[in-house]
């Protein structure tokens, strides 16, 4: 067996907002593959990239112009993000899917500060200490509020010519409500515990422009140096080559066993997969994608053993979003949760996914430590690498 992946890392995506906020380092959510699968001896781990899959011959391309034969194949590279048309964007408006990208947001948020700081026009530090988050799902209310944070307590004596608590955080929704997938009820529960965060929350609100010193919205504009992009996703473009059904997101139509139409020895799972489950689109999830990872591996085992293939069934688990420093927003099965019970249980159960003791062990103490100093230790400026000649340059 044969994993290729373009990074050595699995990420816990579900906490790339912490890092993108200063609360967590990269290495407490993220763990090298060959360590995970270093006790699997017929599993083989490569670092390159996938160029191309030619399902007619059963191979797959790299980006060094070597080529891979398969028997099954298992598509799971993810999603993107979707300006919905508009890549020039993206410079201005980062998104959050990779520790590159969470790097790059935490440097932008806390160099907003220092800018401000060293400013002395009074417009250009209200512009400064301005935050525009698109995208009213879990990770923009969780960006959203932890931004909150960080200016009205983190960093509220830190500074000698701001008052970092005079920021404004202000969360943009196209929809008519926050957390759509929700119900109106804990939708209305978040929005209230971000507003008495010092969120601005304007939903209805349609982003027509972004450039380097703003946002134009169907509300008007609003003059920002920090927007941050949490608005939309797109399947991975290696979806495209495989020559299967798409929608109109890029995700690949599977059938009942994730297969692809025509090919039953490729599957596609993950935010890739367009699969649907007693008449419901299984949601681009975490534990999904976990579960159809387990059935892919059940329908290979069934193959070789001679035996019917079975249908994928997703149980849904659930839905949380952290809302600021101890509260969320929770629906496990028929029940709904809010505030600091929902929060628990977020923190539980985000503890109990992460891979590797020594993980769990950093981000319970990094949250404990959060909670009793309100300090986030990760404040790191960082800037792309260039040669130097020494520390102080």
């Amino acid at each position: 067996m044969t994993l290729i992946d373009r990074r050595n890392h699995h990420l816990f995506q579900p906490l790339l907002y912490e890092v993108a906020t200063a609360g967590l380092s990269p290495s407490e959510i993220a763990f090298p593959i060959r360590s995970i699968l270093r006790k699997h001896r017929n599993i083989r781990v490569l670092l390159a990239d996938v160029t191309g899959v030619d399902v007619e011959s059963g191979s797959v391309s790299l980006d060094d112009g070597t080529a891979l034969s398969y028997d099954y194949l298992v598509v799971a590279t993810g999603a993107t993000h979707s300006y919905f048309g508009h890549d020039g964007w993206t410079r201005d408006a980062p998104g959050l899917k990779t520790i590159e990208d969470a790097i790059e947001i935490r440097r932008r948020i806390l160099l907003r500060f220092e800018e401000a700081e060293r400013s002395i026009d009074a417009d250009e530090r209200r512009r400064l200490l301005t935050f525009v988050v698109i995208g009213g799902g879990p990770t923009g209310v969780e960006l959203a509020g932890a931004i909150a944070g960080i200016a009205t307590r983190t960093m509220a004596s830190d500074f000698r010519s701001i008052d970092p608590g005079a920021a404004r955080i202000i969360l943009v929704e196209g929809s008519d409500r926050l957390l759509g997938s929700f119900s109106p009820r804990l939708s209305l529960r978040a929005k209230r515990q971000l507003e008495k965060l010092g969120v601005d929350v304007r939903t209805a609100t349609m982003v027509t422009d972004i450039d380097a010193s703003g946002v134009e919205t169907s509300m008007g504009r609003i003059d920002s140096r920090c927007v941050l992009w949490a608005a939309g996703v797109a399947a991975s473009p290696l979806g495209a080559g495989l020559g299967a059904e798409t929608d109109r997101t890029g995700r690949v139509t599977v059938g009942p066993d994730l297969s692809v139409a025509g090919h039953p020895e490729v599957f596609v799972i993950g935010d890739l997969a367009h699969a649907v489950d007693r008449g419901r689109d299984v949601p681009g999830v975490a534990p999904a994608a976990m579960q159809q990872g387990t059935h892919v591996a059940e329908v290979i085992l069934a193959d070789l053993g001679g035996r019917r293939r079975p249908a994928f069934h997703y149980s849904d688990k659930g839905s949380l979003a952290q809302v600021g420093r101890t509260a969320a927003v929770a629906r496990i099965g028929r029940f709904e949760f809010s505030g600091f019970v929902a929060w628990m249980l977020w923190w539980s159960i985000h503890i109990a996914y992460l891979i590797g003791f020594r993980s769990r062990v950093l981000v319970l103490f990094g949250w404990g430590w959060q909670w009793l100093t309100v300090q986030r230790a990760a404040r790191l400026i960082t800037r792309p690498w260039s040669p130097s000649s020494g520390s102080g340059r």
